[in-house]
């Protein structure tokens, strides 16, 4: 049998507090924060949190164009993690490490507009020969309204 291992995680859904950017003891951005994804099934009402964690140029963009309420969609891989309490006793923490994050409002919707082209491009679409590249701002596509669709 064939070693078979994937961990991808899609994630639609708002943000349930404005994002926070901190910076760890070595210098590196970070952010975590929540996204309120609506359950399917019987119960619709019901709602999933989950918990998040961007970092270095990935934070630095969620907290610079996302705030509370804001639609987004973020893709990565879950992780467990263990860490230790104030009070001495071992937790866990389960959340998605993003590995890419993209707009889901419209210009008009956006709580806080990115600037005209200005677009996180996912490592994904970055060379590899130099895993530190920053990221890049997108071409200019903008479109005024969905009249402008081709479709």
């Amino acid at each position: 049998m064939a070693n078979f291992n994937l961990n991808r995680v899609i994630l639609g859904g708002r943000l349930t507090a404005d994002p926070e950017l901190k910076t760890t003891q070595n210098q590196i951005m970070v952010t975590s924060f929540s996204v309120a994804v609506k359950r399917r099934g019987k119960d619709e009402n019901a709602t999933d949190f989950i918990d998040c964690v961007a970092w270095r140029e990935r934070a630095e963009f969620i907290t610079r164009y996302f705030r509370k309420g804001s639609s987004i969609c973020v893709e990565g891989a879950l992780q467990k993690r263990s860490y230790t309490d104030k009070q001495g006793a071992t937790r866990y923490a389960v959340e998605v490490n993003v590995d890419n994050v993209y707009f889901v409002d419209s210009k008009g919707e956006s709580a806080q507009a990115a600037p005209q082209g200005a677009a996180y491009i996912p490592e994904s679409y970055l060379s590899h020969d130099e895993p530190s590249a920053p990221a890049t701002v997108a071409p200019n596509w903008t479109l005024e309204d969905d009249d402008d669709l081709p479709f």
